[in-house]
């Protein structure tokens, strides 16, 4: 089964870039993607095969996330059942007979880290969340995590410590859920590999010179460590400033 997640950086810019190509040339099981900013409808996004599941920002032009499937749920969940967390269209949940599979945007604690301490919450909420479904069935998350977890997915980690997406507090989040009973699957193929990044800024031609963070994940539950076969960054895919990732399992 192939899988593959995309911060897509506003869905309406990224299909003038590419993404449909993209996305009919990998023929993936599940694509999942962020950051979509568009209500359901606003983009005309209909692919054969493919049913698709939504879930919007009540804010406009901001946030969301979009599942699409050739395999048919048997249940889908918007959120997480916490009205002060589900404003933004940040998780959907599709249940399928033997995993569930979340997408997730999670916040980004902002320049100041004026969100660090909602951030903190949100953590704890979701790695809640994700042990609760772990109790039915194996759960399989993806999504833009917004944390360079260990000092090899970021180019600078020296300079950007406490910085947003590198602080101490985002990274002992991560270890925490990881701890839980969830596998980073990249890093389980590839332990030691470097210079692997998902997100690059706008700034200083930092994608060019490979300057990045890794920042998107495919997590699953510790019990499908044994069907892990393969993990990719596509680096190469422009359209965002973000690449897409892959699971294949």
């Amino acid at each position: 089964m192939k899988l593959i997640s995309w911060n897509v950086n506003g869905i309406r810019a990224c299909l003038n870039k590419g993404f449909r190509e993209f996305f009919l040339k990998e023929d993936a099981d599940i694509f999942c993607i962020q950051e979509t900013k568009c209500q359901e409808g606003q983009a005309e996004l209909e692919f054969e095969g493919y049913e698709s599941y939504w879930n919007s920002a009540e804010k406009k032009g901001y946030s969301g996330t979009a599942i699409f499937t050739k395999m048919k749920p048997k249940n889908v969940q918007y959120g997480i059942g916490i009205e002060e967390h589900d404003k933004e269209g940040r998780v959907i949940t599709l249940e399928f007979e033997e995993f569930y599979m979340v997408n997730i945007y999670t916040p980004n604690s902002k320049r100041e880290l004026e969100r660090l301490e909602y951030r903190q919450i949100w953590e704890d909420e979701i790695r809640k969340y994700l042990l609760k479904l772990n109790k039915t069935k194996p759960v399989i998350m993806c999504g833009d995590l917004n944390v360079a977890h260990k000092e090899i997915d970021l180019k600078n980690p020296k300079s950007n410590r406490q910085h947003a997406g590198f602080t101490d507090e985002e990274r002992t989040k991560m270890t925490e859920l990881l701890n839980a009973g969830f596998t980073d699957t990249f890093r389980y193929v590839y332990p030691e590999k470097t210079d692997a990044y998902t997100w690059w800024s706008y700034m200083g031609r930092a994608r060019e010179k490979n300057v990045g963070w890794r920042i998107d994940y495919f997590i699953v539950s510790k019990d499908l460590n044994d069907k892990i076969k393969d993990a990719k960054i596509h680096s190469e895919i422009m359209g965002s400033d973000h690449c897409p990732v892959e699971l294949e399992i």
